[in-house]
């Protein structure tokens, strides 16, 4: 039994195909998905906006809050509820350039217009949390738009954002690199620093993913206890990464053991969950997994974070205690292997 929540996103079971290869697996109907996640043992759905409304692009405003309707009907269906709503920006021809950061108006404008429609969105599921993940918002070439002027369209796009529904709040994704080189709002510390400059601070906080932290060269349980200190961490994605390369997605703690296990311990010190927050689990599954096994790279990763999740409540604070008294460095380090090692 785990002491958090876990959420999930309908992307998180998808049939294989990237950048460089096809599909290898059959896509899934997305009910049979939401029920297989409820028998798992997760508590809410992630959303982007075209997930919950397809094609939104083609509807007006009224039937988007509509479809969104019926999907809430879906969802409590199976006892699920829904995280948040995440404008999908990056994959719609007008945002090549970006989105909120894009040199054009019209493209500006059209981003504008799906974070507002994820918010009616959010609205109909019942639920507060827009997330924003910046991914093409950046520049291609480094001398196309001056990183003073992107930063302050970002914050001015939040505003916007703020002032046209009183209760949202705005939760910004940040990554480094990957699709965009030259990120804007890469680190969680950028992210404090975006929310302190928006028109209501208390309304705008941060989402970070293992992945991501590791992308910077960061290590994700330092990223997350700097937002926990700020009261920020708004919700979480845990998964794993192989280094400093394209963003992978792997089951958590099967690359970094030992930073999935700090990430666990921090959440649980801090009592992250006790607002209601939820641990996403934002991890794909290998292209050679089979049609039958889809969702083995989820239940793997809620084992190895209930099996941490077990570690941390272990963890004997006094020995540390002690260790850190004489400055015993590699005793506590070798205390922690052994921990992990199962090694009494």
């Amino acid at each position: 039994m785990s002491r958090f929540k876990f959420s999930v996103g309908p992307w998180n079971v998808h049939t294989g195909a990237d950048s460089y290869g096809p599909a290898t697996r059959n896509d899934i109907p997305f009910e049979e998905k939401v029920k297989k996640f409820s028998e798992m043992g997760f508590s809410a759905i992630q959303f982007h906006d075209d997930d919950a409304v397809p094609n939104l692009n083609d509807l007006n405003e009224e039937e988007i809050r509509a479809e969104a309707r019926k999907l809430k009907e879906l969802l409590d269906k199976y006892h699920m509820a829904a995280e948040f709503v995440a404008p999908r920006l990056w994959m719609d021809p007008h945002t090549i350039d970006g989105g909120f950061m894009s040199t054009s108006k019209e493209d500006r404008d059209f981003a504008m217009w799906r974070a507002k429609r994820s918010i009616d969105i959010a609205n109909e599921l019942g639920t507060d949390m827009l997330v924003i993940w910046l991914a093409r918002e950046g520049t291609l070439c480094a001398e196309s738009k001056s990183p003073v002027w992107a930063t302050r369209q970002l914050i001015e796009a939040i505003n916007e954002m703020l002032r046209y529904d009183s209760k949202i709040r705005v939760v910004i994704e940040p990554k480094p690199n990957e699709p965009i080189d030259r990120s804007i709002c890469g680190t969680m510390g950028h992210v404090m620093a975006i929310s302190a400059a928006t028109i209501d601070p208390s309304r705008v906080g941060g989402n970070l993913e293992s992945a991501h932290a590791i992308l910077a060269g960061l290590d994700p349980s330092h990223e997350i206890g700097f937002a926990l200190a700020m009261n920020k961490l708004w919700t979480v994605h845990l998964n794993d990464q192989n280094g400093i390369k394209f963003d992978q997605d792997k089951s958590f703690g099967v690359e970094n053991l030992r930073q999935a296990f700090n990430q666990i311990k921090v959440l649980m010190e801090n009592n992250y969950g006790s607002n209601g927050e939820y641990v996403g689990l934002d991890v794909k599954a290998m292209r050679t997994t089979t049609d039958e096994d889809s969702y083995k790279h989820l239940e793997n990763s809620l084992k190895i974070v209930k099996a941490l999740e077990d570690k941390a409540a272990r963890f004997d604070y006094d020995f540390q205690k002690k260790c850190v008294e004489n400055r015993d460095f590699e005793g506590l380090e070798m205390y922690v292997m052994n921990l992990l090692m199962g090694i009494e």
